[in-house]
């Protein structure tokens, strides 16, 4: 597997925090090998300073970012108000020779599956179209069964390669709670995806062998 998308069921689910670890996790038990991060489509500041801040990815921000706009709305909606187009075939060519360079990438969507990355088309469309393998993370609260549920509906119409979901606890919870909340056999037995564990509150997303630590506890075959 040469790239993962990581999507979620919203824009607050966590796939920062998974992309974060998972890289974490890639940097420390894989040094003598290639990686790096993508946020193919970014508007206003947010993950690409952040990644670069945290990793020496040794990319410019342009590879990180392909196509940048200032305002922190929907693609579509940003590159309007800047009289500009959302420019697929520049972030096509950039993961393609990002792909080509490195053992393997991480590709952190915007928002979720069905966020609008032109006025046609959204994350879905495009995992499919690019055959991205993609994990779906699921934040644990209530109704994250439902969300789980029409995410999942959503990728399978779109034929998206959905490898496995991840939940992630975006506050403190109980094990009564992620128990009660997100039961994984439930999740699994609804929707036919794996569930690949879930990460815990985090507080400080900057330490990094923590992070490795938690990577490690997910069913990390399906994903790398």
């Amino acid at each position: 597997m040469k790239a993962l998308l990581i999507t979620g069921t919203d824009t607050e689910a966590g796939k920062t925090v998974l992309t974060t670890a998972l890289a974490a996790y890639w940097q420390k038990h894989y040094p003598q090998r290639s990686w790096g991060i993508m946020k193919p489509i970014q508007s206003g500041i947010g993950d690409r300073e952040w990644y670069e801040n945290l990793f020496a990815l040794e990319q410019s921000p342009e590879e990180i970012t392909p196509l940048y706009f200032q305002a922190p709305l929907a693609p579509p909606i940003a590159a309007a108000r800047e009289n500009r187009r959302v420019d697929l075939a520049l972030v096509w060519q950039a993961l393609s020779k990002l792909r080509s360079e490195r053992d393997f990438v991480l590709v952190e969507a915007l928002g979720g599956l069905g966020s609008p990355v032109t006025e046609e088309l959204t994350v879905a469309d495009l995992a499919a179209e690019w055959r991205l393998p993609t994990v779906l993370v699921v934040p644990v609260r209530l109704g994250a069964i439902a969300s789980a549920v029409a995410n999942v509906a959503l990728a399978r119409q779109s034929r998206v390669n959905l490898v496995g979901i991840v939940l992630n606890c975006v506050q403190p919870r109980s094990d009564a709670e992620i128990a009660d909340w997100t039961p994984h056999q439930l999740i699994q037995s609804l929707t036919n995806v794996p569930v690949l564990g879930c990460l815990p509150y985090i507080n400080n997303l900057t330490d990094l062998e923590k992070l490795a630590q938690i990577a490690s506890d997910l069913d990390l075959e399906r994903l790398m």
